[in-house]
Protein backbone atom coordinates (compact mmCIF):
# COMPACT_ATOMS: atom_id res chain seq x y z
CA UNK A 1 0.00 0.00 0.00
CA UNK A 2 1.44 3.38 -1.08
CA UNK A 3 2.43 5.25 1.89
CA UNK A 4 0.75 8.37 0.81
CA UNK A 5 -2.87 6.15 1.87
CA UNK A 6 -0.79 4.92 5.44
CA UNK A 7 -0.15 8.36 6.45
CA UNK A 8 -4.07 9.84 5.64
CA UNK A 9 -5.24 6.74 7.68
CA UNK A 10 -2.92 7.99 10.45
CA UNK A 11 -4.07 10.82 10.55
CA UNK A 12 -7.52 9.83 10.74
CA UNK A 13 -7.12 7.63 13.38
CA UNK A 14 -5.48 10.49 15.20
CA UNK A 15 -7.77 13.15 14.27
CA UNK A 16 -10.86 11.10 15.90
CA UNK A 17 -9.14 9.97 18.95
CA UNK A 18 -8.77 13.34 19.45
CA UNK A 19 -12.06 14.96 18.90
CA UNK A 20 -13.22 11.75 21.24
CA UNK A 21 -10.74 12.70 23.86
CA UNK A 22 -11.98 16.65 23.54
CA UNK A 23 -15.61 15.65 24.05
CA UNK A 24 -14.76 14.10 26.93
CA UNK A 25 -11.84 16.04 28.94
CA UNK A 26 -13.57 19.52 27.87
CA UNK A 27 -16.23 20.12 30.42
CA UNK A 28 -13.43 18.69 33.14
CA UNK A 29 -11.10 21.31 32.01
CA UNK A 30 -13.28 23.70 32.24
CA UNK A 31 -14.76 23.44 35.71
CA UNK A 32 -11.31 23.56 36.89
CA UNK A 33 -10.69 26.51 35.13
CA UNK A 34 -13.89 28.10 36.01
CA UNK A 35 -13.68 31.39 38.33
CA UNK A 36 -17.33 30.65 39.35
CA UNK A 37 -17.78 27.64 41.82
CA UNK A 38 -20.69 25.61 40.62
CA UNK A 39 -23.74 26.04 43.37
CA UNK A 40 -23.82 24.16 46.08
CA UNK A 41 -27.36 22.09 46.22
CA UNK A 42 -29.20 22.71 49.81
CA UNK A 43 -27.83 20.05 52.55
CA UNK A 44 -30.57 18.24 53.98
CA UNK A 45 -30.76 17.67 57.90
CA UNK A 46 -33.18 15.33 57.66
CA UNK A 47 -32.81 11.87 56.09
CA UNK A 48 -33.12 12.10 52.18
CA UNK A 49 -32.94 8.57 51.43
CA UNK A 50 -32.56 4.92 52.88
CA UNK A 51 -29.19 3.14 52.74
CA UNK A 52 -29.43 -0.48 52.10
CA UNK A 53 -30.36 -3.26 54.69
CA UNK A 54 -27.37 -4.35 57.02
CA UNK A 55 -26.98 -7.53 54.83
CA UNK A 56 -26.71 -5.59 51.95
CA UNK A 57 -23.84 -3.26 53.17
CA UNK A 58 -22.25 -1.33 50.49
CA UNK A 59 -18.48 -2.47 49.85
CA UNK A 60 -16.32 0.97 51.05
CA UNK A 61 -14.73 2.66 48.28
CA UNK A 62 -11.04 1.15 47.42
CA UNK A 63 -9.65 4.65 47.67
CA UNK A 64 -9.97 8.39 46.81
CA UNK A 65 -8.63 10.44 44.32
CA UNK A 66 -6.97 12.30 46.72
CA UNK A 67 -4.79 8.83 47.31
CA UNK A 68 -1.67 7.44 45.83
CA UNK A 69 -2.04 6.04 41.68
CA UNK A 70 -3.14 2.80 42.13
CA UNK A 71 -1.17 -0.48 41.53
CA UNK A 72 -2.97 -0.84 37.97
CA UNK A 73 -2.11 2.52 37.25
CA UNK A 74 1.70 2.10 37.96
CA UNK A 75 1.66 -0.99 35.98
CA UNK A 76 0.62 0.18 32.87
CA UNK A 77 2.18 3.27 33.47
CA UNK A 78 5.70 1.16 33.33
CA UNK A 79 4.71 -1.27 30.85
CA UNK A 80 3.75 1.70 28.17
CA UNK A 81 6.96 3.02 28.81
CA UNK A 82 9.09 0.55 28.27
CA UNK A 83 6.78 -0.67 25.09
CA UNK A 84 7.34 2.12 23.26
CA UNK A 85 11.02 2.72 24.04
CA UNK A 86 11.55 -0.80 23.45
CA UNK A 87 9.83 -0.26 20.29
CA UNK A 88 11.70 3.43 19.08
CA UNK A 89 14.74 1.40 19.87
CA UNK A 90 14.09 -2.04 17.69
CA UNK A 91 12.54 -0.20 14.80
CA UNK A 92 15.67 2.19 14.92
CA UNK A 93 18.35 -0.66 15.20
CA UNK A 94 16.58 -2.85 12.88
CA UNK A 95 16.13 -0.70 9.68
CA UNK A 96 13.13 -3.64 9.05
CA UNK A 97 10.67 -0.82 7.79
CA UNK A 98 12.52 2.12 6.08
CA UNK A 99 9.30 3.06 4.51
CA UNK A 100 7.47 3.96 7.07
CA UNK A 101 10.21 4.38 10.17
CA UNK A 102 9.65 7.93 10.60
CA UNK A 103 5.95 7.63 10.72
CA UNK A 104 6.36 5.27 13.06
CA UNK A 105 8.91 7.22 15.35
CA UNK A 106 5.59 9.86 14.74
CA UNK A 107 3.15 7.87 16.15
CA UNK A 108 5.54 6.57 19.37
CA UNK A 109 5.97 10.49 19.96
CA UNK A 110 2.22 11.12 20.18
CA UNK A 111 1.23 7.99 21.71
CA UNK A 112 4.17 9.51 24.96
CA UNK A 113 2.45 12.87 24.99
CA UNK A 114 -1.05 10.78 24.98
CA UNK A 115 0.57 9.18 28.51
CA UNK A 116 1.34 12.00 29.92
CA UNK A 117 -1.75 13.65 29.58
CA UNK A 118 -4.22 11.28 30.77
CA UNK A 119 -1.63 9.98 33.68
CA UNK A 120 0.12 12.65 34.29
CA UNK A 121 -1.37 16.12 33.51
CA UNK A 122 -5.61 15.35 33.30
CA UNK A 123 -6.84 15.12 36.49
CA UNK A 124 -7.46 11.62 38.15
CA UNK A 125 -11.30 12.07 38.42
CA UNK A 126 -11.47 13.90 35.68
CA UNK A 127 -12.67 11.36 32.90
CA UNK A 128 -14.55 8.68 35.99
CA UNK A 129 -15.85 5.96 34.53
CA UNK A 130 -14.78 6.18 31.65
CA UNK A 131 -11.17 6.32 32.23
CA UNK A 132 -10.02 2.62 30.83
CA UNK A 133 -12.60 2.83 28.48
CA UNK A 134 -10.79 5.65 26.98
CA UNK A 135 -7.29 4.47 27.21
CA UNK A 136 -7.82 1.33 25.94
CA UNK A 137 -9.85 2.64 23.17
CA UNK A 138 -6.49 5.07 22.21
CA UNK A 139 -4.35 2.18 22.87
CA UNK A 140 -5.99 -0.27 20.83
CA UNK A 141 -5.92 2.72 17.90
CA UNK A 142 -2.43 3.11 18.32
CA UNK A 143 -1.71 -0.33 17.93
CA UNK A 144 -3.87 -0.88 14.55
CA UNK A 145 -1.46 2.03 13.43
CA UNK A 146 1.89 0.14 14.42
CA UNK A 147 0.71 -2.87 13.11
CA UNK A 148 0.09 -1.89 9.69
CA UNK A 149 3.19 0.16 9.31
CA UNK A 150 5.13 -2.66 10.49
CA UNK A 151 3.53 -5.31 7.39
CA UNK A 152 0.37 -6.12 8.69
CA UNK A 153 0.02 -9.29 8.48
CA UNK A 154 3.90 -10.14 9.31
CA UNK A 155 4.19 -7.84 11.79
CA UNK A 156 5.81 -8.89 14.96
CA UNK A 157 3.69 -6.24 17.25
CA UNK A 158 0.03 -8.44 17.30
CA UNK A 159 0.84 -8.89 20.66
CA UNK A 160 -0.17 -5.44 21.67
CA UNK A 161 -3.44 -6.08 21.17
CA UNK A 162 -4.12 -9.16 24.00
CA UNK A 163 -1.30 -7.30 26.07
CA UNK A 164 -4.36 -4.43 25.88
CA UNK A 165 -7.33 -6.34 26.23
CA UNK A 166 -5.94 -8.46 28.83
CA UNK A 167 -4.68 -5.38 31.21
CA UNK A 168 -7.95 -4.04 30.77
CA UNK A 169 -10.21 -6.97 31.82
CA UNK A 170 -8.01 -6.93 35.16
CA UNK A 171 -9.85 -3.51 36.17
CA UNK A 172 -13.47 -3.11 33.76
CA UNK A 173 -16.57 -4.95 33.59
CA UNK A 174 -16.62 -7.81 31.63
CA UNK A 175 -19.43 -6.42 28.98
CA UNK A 176 -16.40 -3.71 28.54
CA UNK A 177 -13.90 -5.80 28.01
CA UNK A 178 -16.27 -7.94 25.49
CA UNK A 179 -16.24 -4.45 23.60
CA UNK A 180 -12.81 -4.07 24.01
CA UNK A 181 -11.72 -7.52 22.58
CA UNK A 182 -14.19 -7.10 19.35
CA UNK A 183 -12.89 -3.51 18.33
CA UNK A 184 -9.06 -5.15 19.11
CA UNK A 185 -10.13 -7.72 16.34
CA UNK A 186 -11.45 -4.99 14.23
CA UNK A 187 -8.60 -2.90 14.36
CA UNK A 188 -6.31 -5.96 13.64
CA UNK A 189 -8.22 -7.38 10.91
CA UNK A 190 -8.12 -3.52 9.13
CA UNK A 191 -4.46 -3.35 10.05
CA UNK A 192 -3.82 -6.35 8.09
CA UNK A 193 -6.14 -5.82 4.99
CA UNK A 194 -4.17 -2.32 4.83
CA UNK A 195 -0.99 -3.01 5.70
CA UNK A 196 0.09 -6.31 4.40
CA UNK A 197 1.92 -6.22 0.96
CA UNK A 198 0.50 -6.57 -2.14
CA UNK A 199 2.23 -9.56 -2.79
CA UNK A 200 1.14 -11.52 0.12
CA UNK A 201 0.61 -15.28 -0.11
CA UNK A 202 -3.10 -15.51 1.86
CA UNK A 203 -3.17 -19.04 1.84
CA UNK A 204 -1.15 -19.53 4.34
CA UNK A 205 -1.14 -15.93 6.16
CA UNK A 206 -5.31 -16.46 7.00
CA UNK A 207 -4.62 -19.27 9.56
CA UNK A 208 -1.98 -17.26 10.93
CA UNK A 209 -4.96 -14.16 10.94
CA UNK A 210 -7.74 -16.72 12.49
CA UNK A 211 -5.24 -18.12 14.45
CA UNK A 212 -3.97 -14.59 16.20
CA UNK A 213 -8.02 -13.95 16.51
CA UNK A 214 -8.66 -16.77 18.40
CA UNK A 215 -6.12 -16.47 20.83
CA UNK A 216 -7.15 -13.03 21.32
CA UNK A 217 -10.69 -14.07 22.37
CA UNK A 218 -9.33 -16.87 24.96
CA UNK A 219 -6.87 -15.03 26.68
CA UNK A 220 -9.29 -12.10 27.19
CA UNK A 221 -12.00 -14.68 28.44
CA UNK A 222 -9.10 -16.20 30.80
CA UNK A 223 -8.33 -12.73 31.64
CA UNK A 224 -12.22 -11.70 32.49
CA UNK A 225 -12.34 -15.02 34.66
CA UNK A 226 -9.49 -14.40 36.57
CA UNK A 227 -10.23 -11.04 37.14
CA UNK A 228 -13.97 -11.79 38.12
CA UNK A 229 -12.31 -13.98 40.69
CA UNK A 230 -9.76 -11.49 42.08
CA UNK A 231 -12.94 -8.87 42.26
CA UNK A 232 -15.17 -11.50 44.32
CA UNK A 233 -12.43 -12.55 46.20
CA UNK A 234 -10.83 -8.69 47.36
CA UNK A 235 -14.80 -7.76 47.78
CA UNK A 236 -15.19 -10.80 50.15
CA UNK A 237 -11.93 -9.50 52.34
CA UNK A 238 -13.25 -6.23 52.46
CA UNK A 239 -16.45 -7.12 54.11
CA UNK A 240 -14.45 -9.07 56.45
CA UNK A 241 -12.39 -6.34 57.37
CA UNK A 242 -15.40 -3.66 57.33
CA UNK A 243 -18.44 -5.26 58.64
CA UNK A 244 -19.60 -6.06 61.74
CA UNK A 245 -20.58 -9.99 60.97
CA UNK A 246 -23.77 -9.65 63.39
CA UNK A 247 -25.51 -6.57 62.68
CA UNK A 248 -23.99 -5.86 58.96
CA UNK A 249 -22.94 -2.34 59.94
CA UNK A 250 -19.57 -1.11 59.47
CA UNK A 251 -16.84 -2.05 62.42
CA UNK A 252 -15.13 -0.27 64.64
CA UNK A 253 -11.74 0.18 62.90
CA UNK A 254 -13.70 1.54 59.52
CA UNK A 255 -15.40 4.00 62.13
CA UNK A 256 -12.02 5.65 62.91
CA UNK A 257 -10.47 5.57 59.28
CA UNK A 258 -14.42 7.46 58.44
CA UNK A 259 -13.77 9.77 60.93
CA UNK A 260 -9.97 10.62 59.58
CA UNK A 261 -11.22 10.98 55.88
CA UNK A 262 -13.54 13.39 57.28
CA UNK A 263 -11.08 15.64 59.91
CA UNK A 264 -9.32 15.79 55.71
CA UNK A 265 -12.19 16.87 53.75
CA UNK A 266 -13.61 19.22 56.88
CA UNK A 267 -9.95 21.14 56.50
CA UNK A 268 -10.21 21.41 52.69
CA UNK A 269 -13.85 22.42 52.55
CA UNK A 270 -14.32 23.81 56.09
CA UNK A 271 -17.78 22.56 56.46
CA UNK A 272 -18.13 20.48 59.63
CA UNK A 273 -20.08 16.98 60.78
CA UNK A 274 -21.55 15.59 63.97
CA UNK A 275 -21.28 12.41 65.55
CA UNK A 276 -23.70 10.30 67.16
CA UNK A 277 -22.73 7.35 70.07
CA UNK A 278 -25.41 4.96 70.76
CA UNK A 279 -25.40 2.38 73.94
CA UNK A 280 -28.17 -0.26 73.89
CA UNK A 281 -29.68 0.52 77.42
CA UNK A 282 -31.33 -2.83 78.43
CA UNK A 283 -29.13 -5.55 76.50
CA UNK A 284 -27.63 -6.97 79.53
CA UNK A 285 -30.89 -7.48 80.99
CA UNK A 286 -32.15 -9.27 77.70
CA UNK A 287 -28.75 -11.61 77.91
CA UNK A 288 -29.23 -12.33 81.34
CA UNK A 289 -32.84 -13.54 80.98
CA UNK A 290 -33.78 -14.69 77.65
CA UNK A 291 -29.98 -15.61 76.38
CA UNK A 292 -27.46 -14.62 73.75
CA UNK A 293 -29.49 -15.71 71.47
CA UNK A 294 -32.44 -13.09 71.69
CA UNK A 295 -29.80 -10.42 72.60
CA UNK A 296 -28.31 -11.34 69.22
CA UNK A 297 -31.76 -10.55 67.90
CA UNK A 298 -32.30 -7.22 69.43
CA UNK A 299 -28.62 -6.16 68.29
CA UNK A 300 -29.53 -6.89 64.59
CA UNK A 301 -33.01 -5.25 64.88
CA UNK A 302 -31.48 -1.93 66.13
CA UNK A 303 -28.87 -1.91 63.49
CA UNK A 304 -31.37 -2.49 61.13
CA UNK A 305 -33.25 0.62 62.34
CA UNK A 306 -29.95 2.63 62.56
CA UNK A 307 -29.23 1.49 59.16
CA UNK A 308 -32.21 2.82 57.59
CA UNK A 309 -32.27 6.19 59.56
CA UNK A 310 -29.42 7.54 58.02
CA UNK A 311 -28.07 8.70 54.79
CA UNK A 312 -25.96 7.02 51.97
CA UNK A 313 -22.86 9.56 52.68
CA UNK A 314 -23.39 8.81 56.66
CA UNK A 315 -21.02 5.47 58.23
CA UNK A 316 -22.80 4.12 60.59
CA UNK A 317 -21.07 0.95 62.91
CA UNK A 318 -21.46 -1.01 66.26
CA UNK A 319 -18.48 0.51 67.90
CA UNK A 320 -18.51 -2.70 70.78
CA UNK A 321 -20.81 -4.66 72.58
CA UNK A 322 -23.96 -2.62 72.52
CA UNK A 323 -22.96 0.94 71.36
CA UNK A 324 -23.14 2.63 68.28
CA UNK A 325 -21.61 5.45 66.41
CA UNK A 326 -22.63 7.27 63.40
CA UNK A 327 -20.72 9.45 61.35
CA UNK A 328 -23.35 12.73 59.67
CA UNK A 329 -20.40 14.42 57.38
CA UNK A 330 -22.15 18.13 56.81
CA UNK A 331 -24.40 18.02 58.98
CA UNK A 332 -24.95 20.86 61.29
CA UNK A 333 -26.08 20.17 65.36
CA UNK A 334 -29.70 20.93 64.44
CA UNK A 335 -29.19 18.55 61.65
CA UNK A 336 -27.92 15.59 64.21
CA UNK A 337 -30.73 15.79 67.04
CA UNK A 338 -33.38 15.29 64.31
CA UNK A 339 -31.59 12.01 63.02
CA UNK A 340 -31.00 11.07 66.61
CA UNK A 341 -34.27 11.60 67.69
CA UNK A 342 -35.54 9.35 64.43
CA UNK A 343 -33.41 6.64 66.06
CA UNK A 344 -34.19 6.75 69.24
CA UNK A 345 -38.37 6.87 68.55
CA UNK A 346 -37.15 3.80 65.86
CA UNK A 347 -36.61 1.81 68.56
CA UNK A 348 -38.58 2.55 71.07
CA UNK A 349 -41.53 1.34 68.75
CA UNK A 350 -39.74 -1.23 66.74
CA UNK A 351 -41.65 -4.91 66.78
CA UNK A 352 -39.02 -7.65 68.06
CA UNK A 353 -40.11 -11.38 68.86
CA UNK A 354 -39.28 -11.32 72.24
CA UNK A 355 -41.06 -13.74 75.04
CA UNK A 356 -43.39 -12.20 77.22
CA UNK A 357 -42.02 -9.88 80.02
CA UNK A 358 -38.80 -9.22 78.23
CA UNK A 359 -37.31 -5.71 79.26
CA UNK A 360 -37.81 -3.29 76.61
CA UNK A 361 -34.77 -2.34 74.47
CA UNK A 362 -34.18 1.68 74.29
CA UNK A 363 -30.89 3.83 72.81
CA UNK A 364 -29.57 6.36 74.79
CA UNK A 365 -27.94 8.81 72.30
CA UNK A 366 -24.65 11.46 72.61
CA UNK A 367 -24.58 14.15 70.03
CA UNK A 368 -21.34 16.24 69.34
CA UNK A 369 -20.24 18.39 66.62
CA UNK A 370 -16.82 19.12 65.16
CA UNK A 371 -14.84 21.42 65.51
CA UNK A 372 -17.09 22.77 68.33
CA UNK A 373 -16.68 19.49 70.56
CA UNK A 374 -13.15 18.88 69.80
CA UNK A 375 -10.65 19.10 67.02
CA UNK A 376 -9.20 15.67 67.13
CA UNK A 377 -10.54 12.12 66.88
CA UNK A 378 -10.09 11.70 70.96
CA UNK A 379 -11.52 14.64 71.81
CA UNK A 380 -14.62 13.86 69.79
CA UNK A 381 -15.00 10.04 71.45
CA UNK A 382 -14.23 11.81 74.85
CA UNK A 383 -16.91 14.40 74.59
CA UNK A 384 -19.67 12.00 72.53
CA UNK A 385 -18.95 9.12 75.41
CA UNK A 386 -20.25 12.06 77.97
CA UNK A 387 -22.61 13.24 76.40
CA UNK A 388 -24.12 9.23 75.93
CA UNK A 389 -23.31 8.96 79.67
CA UNK A 390 -25.23 12.04 80.73
CA UNK A 391 -28.36 10.66 78.85
CA UNK A 392 -28.17 7.21 80.97
CA UNK A 393 -28.21 9.19 83.58
CA UNK A 394 -30.62 11.73 83.12
CA UNK A 395 -33.10 8.29 82.32
CA UNK A 396 -32.17 6.66 79.68
CA UNK A 397 -33.95 6.87 76.28
CA UNK A 398 -32.74 10.33 75.49
CA UNK A 399 -30.60 12.35 73.37
CA UNK A 400 -28.24 14.39 74.66
CA UNK A 401 -25.22 16.75 73.74
CA UNK A 402 -22.89 18.98 75.40
CA UNK A 403 -23.70 22.04 76.72
CA UNK A 404 -21.98 24.03 74.23
CA UNK A 405 -23.88 21.93 71.56
CA UNK A 406 -27.23 22.43 73.56
CA UNK A 407 -26.45 26.35 73.25
CA UNK A 408 -25.51 26.53 68.89
CA UNK A 409 -29.22 24.33 68.72
CA UNK A 410 -30.77 27.16 71.03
Amino acid sequence: MPVEVIVALIMVAIIGNLVLMARIIAPAFASVLSPTPAPKSPRPIARPTVVPAPSTSPIPPERDWDDEPTTHERVARVVTWLFLIVTGLTVAATGLWPGTQQIIFVLLLFAGLTVILLQDLLPADALGSSRFVVQGTLALSGASILVGLTGGVASPFFFTFPLIVVGAALVVMPAVTIGLTIVATGGFLASVALGSPLATDWTSAGPMVVIDISALFLLSYVAMVISNDQREARDAAIRLSTIDPLTGLFNRGYFFNAIDRELSRTARSGRGFCLLMMDLDELKAINDRLGHFYGDRVLRGIAAVIDSGVRRIDTAARYGGDEFVVVLPETDPTGAFIVAEKIRIGVRSMVLDLPGGAPRPTLSIGVVSYPNDGRSVDELMINADAAMYASKRGGKDRVTGTPGLLALTG
